[in-house]
């Protein structure tokens, strides 16, 4: 017969070994899936970008939501410091950073800031948008070919 005092360290023992299992088991779980159908982008809107460059002291930002199981792009888009009032804004695209591109989708008006956008991207539009290849782009009197830009990147 084994004594309280051997019974007592077997029963800790038993437990530390449940314990432990348990513990190691939780470690072998596998880590919350992250909204994989989102993709976050977003750009910085200055002068400089544009091609070729102008002398605008005016800046902006756009941040974007793609939702790859709906096709659905979200947008909001603010500026400020602009030449005069904005004319017209657009994604433009395919093109790399310093290429220019024609109208892939145009920004509804009136064109104020801040503002927000969406539509559903065909399948072209939603390769393009994940490579990298379009930028933003808001235009003015003064800079009709576009008076701020930047190149929209994933942030996810």
């Amino acid at each position: 017969m084994t004594t309280r005092r051997q019974a007592s360290r077997i029963c800790l023992a038993a437990l530390a070994m449940v314990a432990g299992a348990a513990i190691t088991g939780c470690g072998m779980m596998p880590p919350p899936a992250p909204a994989s159908n989102m993709v976050a982008l977003t750009t910085q809107l200055r002068a400089a970008n544009e091609v070729p460059p102008n002398a605008s002291q005016g800046s902006g930002s756009v941040d974007a939501v793609f939702n790859k199981d709906t096709s659905l792009l979200r947008w909001k888009a603010s500026y400020s410091g602009l030449s005069g009032p904005a004319t017209a804004a657009h994604f433009h695209g395919p093109a790399a950073i310093g290429a220019n591109a024609g109208v892939v989708l145009p920004w509804p008006g009136p064109i104020t800031s801040p503002m927000e956008g969406r539509a559903t991207l065909t399948p072209a539009q939603a390769a393009d948008l994940m490579a990298g290849r379009w930028y933003a782009n808001i235009h003015t009197a003064a800079n009709p070919g576009g008076e701020v830009r930047g190149q929209m990147t994933v942030r996810n």
